[in-house]
């Protein structure tokens, strides 16, 4: 088995192009991984998501963090969500995905000024919700993509495009499929009350 070579940054900025060209309102849900314990990743055909559990099966919430009061698995951190040409640009292919470490990969624009925190995204039966906690790349991140690519992904200059990915909440429980469209939800304008 040949050794992927990690790319450099001028080709990991020669990818931003197409990253930046993911779609703003019908985006595709490419892959679900579950991680059922430190290290392991599995594939999912359907994924299950809870307002509890995040994706039913992972081990969110037996993970400690140093952001939550409590030291417990921080509950605006349930998901982790990227974007799916960033992934296959670092990775190089598709079975190398999961190594990011991320729960849902989406073909979708994860910018700051199309998915704010607040955001509501719908697939499948479930709906998410994007959190203001930030995502970053990590010693294993650089480990398996490269430092080139960890710096590509927190480069401040493109952090407003969140390469690294967005951590999210589930707000709606259901099921979910790779193949399902990513939209936002349209929250319903409430018009003020009328003068008479």
């Amino acid at each position: 088995m040949s050794t992927i070579q990690h790319l450099t940054t001028e080709q990991l900025h020669a990818g931003l192009a197409h990253i930046e060209g993911a779609p703003k309102d019908n985006g595709t849900l490419e892959m679900v991984i579950r991680r059922p314990a430190v290290g392991e990743r599995e594939v999912l055909d359907v994924g299950e998501l809870s307002v509890t559990e995040g994706v039913v099966g992972d081990n969110w919430k037996d993970r400690p963090s140093s952001r939550s009061e409590d030291g417990l698995a921080h509950p605006d951190m349930q998901l982790n969500v990227m974007n799916a040409r960033v992934t296959d640009l670092v990775a190089q292919t598709r079975d190398r995905w999961p190594l990011a470490g991320d729960q849902l990969y989406v073909d979708f624009d994860l910018s700051e000024a199309n998915v704010p925190p607040g955001t509501k995204l719908a697939m499948g039966t479930a709906v998410i919700e994007v959190t203001d906690q930030p995502h970053t790349g990590c010693a294993k991140f650089t480990q398996r993509f490269g430092l080139d690519a960890h710096r590509f992904v927190n480069n401040k200059e493109t952090s407003h495009l969140h390469l690294r990915g967005i951590n999210a909440k589930v707000v709606q429980a259901g099921h979910i499929r790779p193949g399902d469209t990513v939209t936002k939800v349209v929250q319903p304008v409430v018009s003020g009350s009328s003068q008479a």
